[in-house]
């Protein structure tokens, strides 16, 4: 399993964070953006407007080809991209990069749209109609149909990439995600969430991409509309700070700075990389996911499909993201302490021990921290890579704490100084990740209404099961093509055993190997788009010649 690990680890390196300077993924994904952008004309700016009328239903027909409507498809699409990115992923680059990340992660969006365009609208040309009259389509379809079969070992590998990351990261690692801040926030044993939220994706994905389509449609806008309302209403108490937040988010792009409490670097490459990566994992443009689901939209007309998906990026990143964001820039809330429960023993804390006071201690030869009147003696711990405020041994922050942090090879424990054992230390914290958005809505919210980090606690539930119900389509779809028709039902049920397994286990090595899939997939996506870039242009052009869908409309 060392072994193993060290290779996911050192492969996830290579694809995401190589060279560090810029990752080379990263990079790709970003020209390939800004050069069909280019080659598309502005399509997302230009076709916006068409966009909105197609999902809005004014094309919809019944009688064509396909199994659900273009809103359908676009909510399909969107529960799968409108996750814990939106929340965790936003608040990591703001984290790592400051401000600035915000930017960078708009810039991604506005290329992002134009990639979504592209992938959609080839995914809805080369799709094929399966025994049942259902319809398949999506990258592994474009790539041999469009480009031979001399390409198929390119539609294999993309194939057997989503198929795994299916399992993984829109699905183990969904499940994981809630059953731990399930437990954190109410003490919920994982496997009782895990057998919930199992139960519920098991009723919609066993049932195909109708019910799907049906579920999402209604899910999506719901969560979607909870957290934006929540997001806009501390807005609005906070009016006064939107204008320098959104000043601060554009100058820090260009000249990072800092925070007071060692948060974002300061440096312009590391804003721009951490801004970059965070939009692209959020929006997944250019991936070759969302292609699966708008393949199931009904219609005649690829193009109609392509203008529907690059609404995506525009929800997803300019819109939800920019409202997690501000959010969290805004209450100030990136770059000042908040109090929380902290275990010692956690992988996010570090301890810097500068010298080694007298006394005994437990375990003789261990680095000691001693702590009197909650503050540190001989040195400091850092979260986060971030100085921790005052240390308190109760949730309620009246009691000091006095004591020792034995930091050994085997691991780190607390002691007071009665000689107990402590298993969670309270104190000032900059927080990262889901914790520093709910520190943000909780913040934010305190004036009206207290617990406003729970809004986070229920997006983050949402997020996360309308994300497994989408990822199982794609991954069937997948599977389909590998394996034939009849390995789809076979593949649900082990989609849905996953994702119980998920919630109960610890999943450090299976997050990185999904992020080695997903970055593969991304890869074997990228090149196919790029050699068929001038089909999806010559499907464009005659379409917006056509006499009744012309440039204008």
């Amino acid at each position: 399993m060392e072994t193993f690990d060290s290779i996911i680890t050192t492969l996830e390196h290579y694809i995401w964070n190589f060279p560090e300077s810029f990752p080379a993924m990263v990079a790709i994904l970003l020209v390939f953006g800004l050069y069909i952008t280019i080659r598309m004309g502005f399509i997302q700016i230009r076709k916006f407007k068409h966009g909105l009328k197609v999902v809005t239903g004014f094309y919809d027909d019944p009688e064509d080809e396909g199994d659900i409507n273009h809103f359908q498809a676009l909510t399909t699409a969107l529960s799968a991209t409108v996750g814990t990115g939106n929340i965790v992923g936003v608040a990591l680059a703001i984290h790592y990069g400051g401000p600035g990340a915000l930017f960078w992660m708009w810039v991604t969006a506005i290329f992002g749209m134009a990639i979504k365009y592209t992938e959609v609208t080839l995914a809805q040309e080369y799709r094929g109609t399966n025994p049942d009259g259902s319809v398949s389509g999506g990258p592994m379809y474009y790539i041999e149909r469009g480009l031979g079969e001399n390409w198929k070992w390119l539609a294999v590998a993309f194939a057997t990439s989503a198929a795994i990351c299916a399992f993984l990261t829109g699905n183990a690692v969904q499940a994981n995600s809630v059953a731990d801040m399930m437990n954190t926030d109410f003490q919920i044993p994982l496997w009782i969430t895990g057998l919930i939220t199992a139960s519920l994706v098991a009723a919609v994905v066993l049932g195909g991409i109708k019910r799907i389509g049906k579920v999402t449609s209604k899910l999506v806008p719901f969560m979607g509309v909870i957290y934006v309302l929540g997001a806009i209403t501390i807005l609005l108490l906070n009016y006064e700070s939107i204008i320098p937040s959104l000043q601060a988010i554009v100058f820090n792009a260009f000249n990072p700075q800092a925070g007071a409490l060692g948060v974002g670097s300061g440096a312009l490459i590391f804003t721009l990389s951490y801004g970059v990566q965070r939009g692209i994992f959020s929006n997944e443009a250019g991936q070759g996911s969302a292609p699966i689901a708008h393949s199931a939209a009904k219609t005649d007309e690829p193009v109609r499909e392509g203008v529907v998906a690059l609404l995506e990026p525009f929800i997803d990143t300019l819109i939800i993201c920019t409202m997690t964001g501000l959010v969290i820039v805004s209450t100030g809330s990136w770059d000042s302490q908040h109090k929380s429960p902290i275990d010692p023993a956690a992988d996010v804390v570090t301890y810097d021990v500068s010298s080694q006071m007298t006394g005994e201690t437990a375990n003789p030869g261990a680095e000691v921290l001693y702590f009197e009147h909650g503050l540190a003696q001989n040195g400091n711990m850092q979260h986060y890579k971030a100085p921790v405020d005052t240390m308190f041994t109760d949730a309620g922050y009246s009691h000091p704490f006095s004591g020792r942090v034995e930091i050994t090879d085997e691991g780190v424990i607390a002691y007071s100084e009665n000689g107990s054992q402590l298993s969670t230390l309270y104190g000032g914290v900059v927080q990262n990740g889901a914790p520093l958005t709910s520190a943000a809505f909780e913040k934010g919210l305190a004036p009206i209404v207290p617990g406003g980090g729970y809004i986070v606690t229920i997006a983050i539930f949402l997020f996360a099961v309308s994300t497994s119900i989408s990822w199982s389509y794609y991954g069937d779809r997948a599977a389909q093509y590998l394996f034939g028709f009849k390995s789809i039902f076979y593949y649900r049920l082990t989609y849905v055993a996953m994702h119980f397994l998920g919630a109960i286990v610890s999943l450090a090595t299976v997050w990185a190997f999904g992020d080695v899939m997903l970055g593969l997939m991304a890869f074997f996506n990228i090149i196919a788009l790029f050699a068929l870039s001038g089909v999806a242009y010559n499907i464009t052009q005659k379409y917006f010649n056509k006499e009744h869908d012309t440039p204008e409309s």
